[in-house]
């Protein structure tokens, strides 16, 4: 993974979040889950790294603020 951007850590509450799973619809389904509950990146590039286990992605997440309802997301938090 890249370097970590002071900017996305800045403030309390903003995080940067390193996924891995099995396979890229697991990762998927972390994704979209924890996009209804913050405000997300979304997903990012999901990929694989030869010789290690599994698929790895990077969002960011502020946890200040309810995530945004998207179509078809059942229970999502409505915008402010």
């Amino acid at each position: 993974m890249e370097q970590i951007d002071p900017f996305h850590v800045s403030e309390p509450g903003l995080l940067v979040v390193d996924l891995t799973a099995a396979d890229e619809e697991t990762v998927q389904a972390a994704i979209d889950a924890l996009g209804r509950r913050w405000a997300t990146s979304g997903g990012g590039r999901v990929h694989r790294v030869p010789g290690e286990p599994g698929v790895t992605a990077r969002l960011y997440a502020d946890i200040r603020r309810p995530g945004i309802r998207r179509p078809g997301s059942e229970g999502a938090a409505a915008p402010d």
